[in-house]
């Protein structure tokens, strides 16, 4: 995941569309042997193992990682299986063991040589492929970005996160920031937002720079935003909320940046493309009108 941040204090953009390019795949049920597999998996990690509390979340079938974990059977490394079959996850990792020929073996396996991973409450979905004696055992968190739909609901969120945030007197870095007034969202700077968003995910850049050399400012002024101070914060790779208002607030000069008494309004957007190197990218403008 990423973050850019920039801060203009004086005058002047380029407005597009937000484009959504959102990947989904049929989902096909899992070849017979792997159930049990499955069965046996979620049995050991809901148990617990080596003092450590189990996971009530169990790992749902995922028909992809099953094949990706087919292909890292005949060679392949983590990511190229992953790749080959158009799976984007979050994070992901793998356990390959040798020397267990059943399912409750399997299982029992993982507890003893694997267990921090078996019991990860963070992991989602798993595919698993035995040949032989032979194991792998793919566990994934998928990305899953918010849909386009929800886009009205994501910026309400962020802002009533940002404003919860100015709240409250906090350090940024070495640098104390007092509390701050809350933010109006401006649909001017939403624009402004939504053109550099949809053209960092369209076309596979993280930069503050557009591909046209425009700045901020410069967006700004082309929505129709009259500014006396604007700026900019930028997260990529999050997919909630709350984990891109984090990762501005845990960051020195994006926290500086957000908690600006100065700034008054705020625009917020993001776009996702699935096949770029980040998946999503956030912008956030700030501004202060004339």
């Amino acid at each position: 995941m990423s973050l850019a941040w920039f801060c203009r204090p004086h005058g002047p953009a380029l407005l597009a569309g937000l484009a959504w390019m959102l990947c989904a795949q049929a989902q096909q049920p899992l070849p017979q042997r792997a159930e049990p597999m499955l069965a046996a998996l979620n049995q050991a990690r809901q148990a617990g193992c080596q003092g450590r509390p189990g996971s009530t979340r169990a790992l749902a079938p995922e028909p992809r990682l099953q094949r990706a974990a087919e292909r890292m059977g005949l060679g392949l490394d983590l990511q190229a299986a992953l790749k080959a079959e158009g799976y984007r996850a979050q994070r992901a990792g793998v356990v390959a063991l040798q020397g267990y020929a059943s399912a409750s073996a399997l299982a029992q396996g993982l507890a003893r040589h694997a267990c921090d991973t078996l019991v990860d409450p963070a992991w989602q979905q798993a595919g698993l492929h035995q040949r032989g004696e032979a194991s792998w055992v793919i566990l994934a968190i998928p990305f899953a970005p918010p849909l386009p739909e929800d886009e009205a609901q994501v910026r309400a969120d962020i802002l009533q996160r940002v404003n919860q945030a100015r709240a409250q007197a906090r350090r940024c870095g070495g640098q104390a920031m007092g509390s701050a007034p809350p933010l109006q969202f401006n649909d001017q700077l939403h624009r402004s937002a939504e053109v550099h968003a949809a053209d960092m995910a369209r076309h596979g850049y993280f930069s503050h720079t557009g591909r046209d050399g425009s700045q901020v400012a410069d967006r700004a002024s082309q929505s129709g935003y009259a500014w006396r101070r604007i700026g900019e914060n930028l997260a990529a790779g999050q997919t909630t909320a709350a984990a891109a208002v984090q990762g501005w607030l845990a960051s020195p000069s994006h926290c500086a940046n957000l908690m600006q008494p100065a700034y008054t309004e705020m625009g917020l957007a993001y776009a996702v493309n699935p096949h770029s190197r980040e998946g999503i990218y956030w912008v956030q403008v700030l501004g202060t009108p004339r």
